[in-house]
């Protein structure tokens, strides 16, 4: 290893230091330790600037899109409350998360099943009072771990497994005759165990889903200590805007005929139910088991999060007339608060009489005067001037009455788009396709068909293909807005993985990930045991540093090599490369999900250390002690 390499190190060793220990942006620690790699020489600008064309950070990206699809249909709430119900604590919470999320991870790749989830489980967190960096790390662990249970779970299992199918048809075609004199000097002389060529879905479950069950109940009785407690925003009970807003049970939906508990309406966050009218008639102080009816008007009383949150629940619309006379589509307003200034011509009146959507082209959702109820309907309240408003108009509003002296001040609200509903099905279907696409394309990659004299062999369809084909149909159908998609690609994460990547390309160019891996198997001798957990923790610290696919392409020779040099079975180090190079817990760096939640949850360096370390030891020991039993040296 020349000085490329220990320049590599250091700056790798400077990097994972920073991350740990300050409060610095991921991304801009990661550029820095990548920009000193350049301006020393140890990589090109091409190889510097080859992650942000990689595959996999490309593939996070399309990725991004389909999940934004699924926000803006609501199919993403849908999802979430069929999938983790509702949870009596943060323990069951993450229980709720972790069991469902690892169950689907054994069947499909799970970097698309996070992008699916991490919407729905980020939502689904903040709707039921829950910070969701309790939740975003397990859910990644979860995906992790189900991925190790079958070959298709990981796309690292796909690249070791056809590794070791490469090096047994060279291992056929290099083999010697044996001299038939030779005879008995021959025989005598060891032999190395053949390599098996390729492993079946299911031969990893017998250390996977041990190794799945153990992460598992570690973080529901032990991780979950250690989970960081961050709020992206301040506490919603602490707003002190109290608005009053009418809802109203759209005919033909699901929650009619459903109770107040059964329609999810008991507990919501930061709102209450304060009364129902029906048919004329006001049911005050509305019990749990009360059943809603077509029509019903709901007045909630809560703040302004809270409210927003109230319009994307599907069978739910606002009550007020008004909103379904504005001549922009729904699906393309947004909400936002206005201060009314004294001024303002419908100061004195009643949203009615003053016909402020008329003047204004903008509907009255709700109402808050000094943080306090305003009671009756929204079109009775007379306006005074400091009331806030909040408004749903289409978002030009904002610009054409930014400097009106009808108000005092207009803010938008962000996400507060109406779902498109009525294309859920659709975004759904789109989403399953990529899924099924992908997983079934893995499940007959090798079979040939001959088709007239042509012959036709199925090849795997990359997570990547798939992704963009269902980013581009959650545009064309409508189910994404452009506008939508822009928003969506969180390019801090995005530039994260691309320096992440570089850094990992400097530690394969300059040949100091195999130093480090030749020391630590000289430590180890020729001792069986010792040499498989010697690969193990290679393969781990390589893919906390790197990436889940380069530590197993890396360590796959070296664990073959030392299969052969041992002359032992070689399948208790080919599941344990799988295994360990998956297993990425301790960094955000190794694997796509990790960096997937590390932004959505507010996550630090420091998080993934204290509880991923743990979660790395639980799973070399699970390896190491079955791996050899179940396939014997």
């Amino acid at each position: 290893m020349g000085w490329e390499g220990w320049i590599s190190l250091a700056v790798v060793a400077a990097v994972v230091s920073a991350l740990a220990t300050s409060r610095l942006p991921p991304e801009l620690v990661l550029v820095g330790g990548l920009t000193v790699l350049v301006l020393s020489g140890v990589l090109g600008v091409s190889e510097a600037l080859s992650g942000f064309a990689n595959e996999g950070m490309m593939t996070v990206a399309v990725l991004f899109i389909v999940s934004a699809g699924l926000i803006e249909t609501g199919a993403v709430y849908w999802l979430a409350e069929r999938l983790f119900g509702r949870p009596r604590s943060v323990v069951h919470a993450i229980w709720r998360v972790m069991g469902p999320s690892a169950l689907l991870s054994a069947f499909m790749n799970n970097t698309p099943l996070v992008a699916m989830l991490l919407p729905a489980v980020h939502e689904w967190a903040k709707r039921h009072r829950i910070s969701p960096s309790k939740v975003l790390l397990p859910l990644s662990y979860a995906a992790i771990l189900g991925g190790t249970c079958t070959l298709i779970g990981t796309s690292t299992n796909l690249v070791v497994n056809g590794m070791v199918i490469q090096a047994a048809d060279a291992a056929v075609e290099q083999a010697p005759m044996v001299p038939q004199q030779m005879g008995q000097e021959a025989s005598a002389r060891p032999q190395a165990q053949p390599l098996p060529r390729g492993l079946r879905l299911l031969d990893i479950a017998w250390v996977g889903i041990p190794a799945a069950v153990g992460g598992i109940g570690f973080m529901l009785l032990i991780g979950s200590r250690f989970l960081p407690d961050r709020s992206s925003a301040q506490p919603i009970q602490e707003d002190p805007r109290q608005y009053t807003v009418e809802m109203m049970v759209e005919p033909g939906s699901l929650l009619v005929g459903k109770t107040i508990e059964q329609a999810g309406l008991r507990h919501l966050p930061g709102v209450f139910l304060a009364e129902i009218e029906r048919q004329g008639v006001i049911l005050p102080a509305v019990g749990p088991q009360e059943r809603l009816r077509s029509g019903d008007r709901l007045v909630f009383v809560g703040v302004v999060e809270s409210v927003v949150d109230l319009q994307k629940i599907r069978g739910l619309v606002p009550a007020p007339d008004q909103i379904f006379k504005l001549d922009t589509p729904r699906p393309e307003r947004c909400l936002l608060e206005a201060v009314v200034s004294a001024s303002c011509p419908v100061v004195g009146k009643t949203i009615r009489d003053g016909r402020f959507r008329s003047v204004y082209g903008a509907v009255v959702i709700a109402v808050s005067r000094q943080g306090q109820r305003i009671p009756g309907k929204i079109g009775d309240i007379v306006l005074q001037a400091g009331d806030t408003l909040l408004l749903e108009a289409h978002p030009s509003f904002l610009e054409q009455h930014r400097n009106s002296r009808d108000f005092f001040l207009i803010s938008r609200l962000e996400n507060s788009s109406p779902p498109r509903f009525e294309r859920a099905v659709v975004a759904l279907g789109i989403l399953l396709a990529m899924v099924s696409l992908v997983a079934v394309s893995e499940w007959l990659a090798g079979l040939r068909f001959s088709l007239g004299g042509w012959f036709l062999e199925l090849r795997p369809i990359s997570m990547f293909k798939a992704g963009l084909a269902a980013a581009g149909l959650m545009l064309l159908s409508g189910c994404c807005r452009l506008e939508q998609a822009r928003r969506a690609l969180d390019g801090r994460v995005l530039l994260a993985i691309a320096a992440a990547l570089g850094l990992g390309l400097a530690l394969e160019k300059t040949g100091a990930a195999r130093t480090i891996v030749g020391t630590l198997l000289h430590w180890v001798g020729e001792n069986p045991w010792w040499a498989l957990v010697g690969i193990h923790l290679a393969t781990s610290l390589i893919t906390e540093v790197v990436t889940n696919n380069a530590a197993a392409a890396l360590m796959t020779p070296f664990a073959l090599a030392t299969a052969s040099q041992l002359q032992v079975n070689p399948m208790p180090f080919i599941i344990s490369v799988m295994m360990a190079a998956s297993s990425s817990f301790a960094t955000p760096l190794g694997y796509q999900t990790n960096l997937m939640v590390y932004g959505p949850g507010g996550y630090r360096f420091a998080d993934f250390l204290k509880v991923g370390i743990p979660m790395n030891l639980l799973v070399l020991v699970v390896t190491a002690a079955l791996a050899p039993r179940i396939w014997p040296f």
